[in-house]
């Protein structure tokens, strides 16, 4: 493209020019606008690929006084649903031209205070915060915040934007299938109740049960690790009373698979094992799990729209729930005949 007509003209105001636009066109098109007319968009864009034209950040924030950079607090980051969602989280604000910065608040060694202020100063744009426990949004709701806020969880919540996988619907699909195959008597292994997906899954459980009449069964106290999974079905005496168990996780059940087959019981001919989340080595257990899909991509996607809109100043959802999806594999089958 020959350039030599524009003097005196570089970055967007040069791309401005060659493309019949103003200024604040080609900005809005950098920005991810959606006022924009598909051919205009299209003519800017062609523009900028010509010139091989990278718009500065810097000089772009100093313009908007924004920053574009996303501040992510995530309690945990070692476990396959927070790792995940920030892996999808960081995909997304890509694609839509953010960069996140991120603070673990993980084993004392960051409060979750001192994460969301620590990413305050570096002048992060809107905060997200992954997996969040109670006591951890206790705090983040004392706290003075000018920025938008979104928090990973699936139910609505007054104080913040809020995003998540639907995980009621992701429990009744499970007790579903589990009462199908005839099931009566199911035992959930729950996850730590400090954790906002643990306490859905432990609520929706018990009234799922409720509501098909099956008879109720306390809860099991465990935590999100294969490890407690083992040591659990590990130490049971015998073939149980109940015929099915639903794992807060898929890692507890691959420990309580491991610990059953130590224990010459066998899934799922003794006892139906059902999980959540899906992992990618769920498929190739022993029996593969079943268990119920998290969509973390879509959640990385509705999660950044979400924010985007805020610091837009257009309307906002302020709510969005992913479905999730049963995955039906061979560790359950109907109950067992036989009385333990």
């Amino acid at each position: 493209m020959d350039v030599s007509d524009q003097p005196g003209k570089t970055g967007i105001r040069l791309v401005a020019s060659l493309a019949g636009v103003s200024h604040m066109t080609v900005s809005r098109v950098l920005n991810g606008h959606t006022n924009i007319r598909p051919a205009t968009r299209q003519r800017v864009l062609d523009v900028i690929s010509e010139l091989n034209f990278t718009p500065s950040t810097a000089a772009r924030a100093l313009a908007t006084h924004r920053s574009r950079q996303i501040g992510v607090v995530v309690e945990s980051a070692v476990e396959y649903g927070p790792m995940s969602t920030i892996r999808a989280i960081e995909e997304a604000a890509r694609d839509m031209g953010y960069t996140l910065t991120t603070a673990t608040s993980h084993r004392g060694k960051l409060t979750p205070t001192q994460s969301v202020e620590h990413l305050l100063a570096q002048g992060v744009d809107a905060l997200c915060m992954i997996a969040p426990r109670t006591s951890s949004l206790v705090a983040l709701r004392q706290m003075s915040i000018t920025v938008p806020v979104l928090v990973i969880k699936s139910t609505a919540d007054r104080s913040f934007l809020t995003a998540g996988v639907d995980q009621v619907l992701g429990t009744n699909l499970l007790v579903d299938h589990l009462a199908e195959l005839g099931h009566r008597d199911i035992l959930h292994v729950a996850g730590p109740l400090d954790w906002s997906d643990a306490q859905l899954r432990v609520r929706a459980f018990h009234a799922r049960i409720r509501s098909r009449g099956l008879p109720k069964r306390p809860h099991v106290l465990a935590d999100w690790t294969a490890d407690t999974g083992y040591e659990f079905a590990s130490a049971l005496s015998g073939v149980p009373e109940y015929t099915a168990i639903f794992a807060a996780n898929d890692d507890l059940a691959l420990g309580i698979m491991h610990g059953l087959h130590d224990r010459g019981m066998s899934v799922p001919e003794d006892v139906s094992v059902v999980g959540f989340d899906d992992l990618p080595t769920s498929r190739h257990l022993r029996p593969p799990l079943t268990t119920v899909a998290q969509d973390f991509t879509a959640l990385g996607v509705k999660a950044l729209e979400v924010l985007r809109s805020a610091l837009e100043a257009e309307v906002a959802t302020r709510h969005v729930k992913i479905p999730s999806r049963l995955v039906v594999r061979e560790s359950t089958a109907p109950p067992r005949t036989t009385a333990p």
